[in-house]
């Protein structure tokens, strides 16, 4: 019987990245061209870099061999392979990438749904079952679906699909310090996060997503889609209302990131949405 937990975030991960088809499926072509918050990332860029991922993740659950020649290509060029990937793509005319994309994502979510629930599979760093990979390809596709839409002007109404974002930004706040080379604290820091809608509005919702112990001396509290703003560097900590209780978690927030790879150097203050 599949996973009631991983079904749902393979629904989540589909959603998200029908969200972002929207934005960019009746885009002109110079719309396609046009910068994004990415220094020399367009639009193209964007979309073509999560179409390269999605075919690395394909790959990941379904041919290993041919992953591990990636990670290979990869390990020769650690600080160009990414762009690389992108660039592919973003030369492509504008139809046929985002019918590549449309394709890619579809076979994705199959292999998703077909993979064995406890098996896991190669990545650029551990290896990973298939629920948490969906995570990760989701957090990604929102992350550079703000891009999108921040180039597009766009304000786009956050969702209960953030909690994969938050969970990830959460369990990836080691790995912040480990990528600096800083050593991360002793203990686990209590984050509480208010769920997407506000009081009073339509759909409002006064749910508070928890992480770590109740008690922790180093706390964050704030709006969840600040903190995923914050963890995926598409905002910079000034522009968002979140909270830091202790020194060591108001360290935290000035480095947190939960994408993997070296750290970025994210937004200036005033950049943000």
């Amino acid at each position: 019987m599949p996973d009631p937990s991983a079904v749902a975030v393979f629904a989540d991960l589909h959603e998200e990245g029908a969200e972002l088809d929207s934005l960019v499926a009746e885009l002109p072509a110079a719309g396609w061209a046009g910068p994004t918050p990415a220094p020399g990332w367009s639009v193209a860029h964007q979309i073509a870099h999560l179409h390269w991922t999605d075919r690395a993740s394909l790959l990941a659950l379904t041919d290993a061999v041919a992953f591990a020649v990636l990670v290979e290509e990869a390990a020769k060029a650690p600080d160009s392979f990414v762009d690389a990937g992108a660039e592919e793509g973003a030369v492509l005319d504008p139809a046929e990438l985002l019918a590549r994309w449309r394709a890619g994502r579809a076979a994705l979510d199959g292999a998703l749904a077909a993979a064995a629930p406890d098996a896991r599979f190669p990545w650029y760093g551990p290896p990973m079952k298939a629920a948490s990979m969906a995570s990760a390809r989701l957090m990604e596709t929102w992350a550079h679906g703000q891009d999108v839409a921040d180039a597009l002007g766009v304000r786009r109404v956050p969702t209960a699909r953030l909690r994969h974002v938050a969970r990830i930004g959460v369990r990836a706040r080691d790995y912040a310090y480990a990528v600096r080379g800083l050593a991360a604290p002793a203990g686990e820091f209590r984050v509480e996060l208010t769920a997407p809608g506000a009081p009073g509005a339509p759909g409002a919702s006064a749910e508070v997503w928890t992480y770590g112990p109740e008690d922790a001396p180093q706390r964050v509290t704030g709006p969840a889609l600040d903190f995923c703003l914050l963890v995926t560097q598409r905002a910079h900590r000034a522009d968002l209302a979140l909270t830091a209780s202790g020194p060591e978690a108001d360290r935290w927030l000035d480095i947190a990131q939960a994408f993997a790879g070296p750290a970025g150097p994210g937004r200036a203050p005033g950049e943000s949405r």
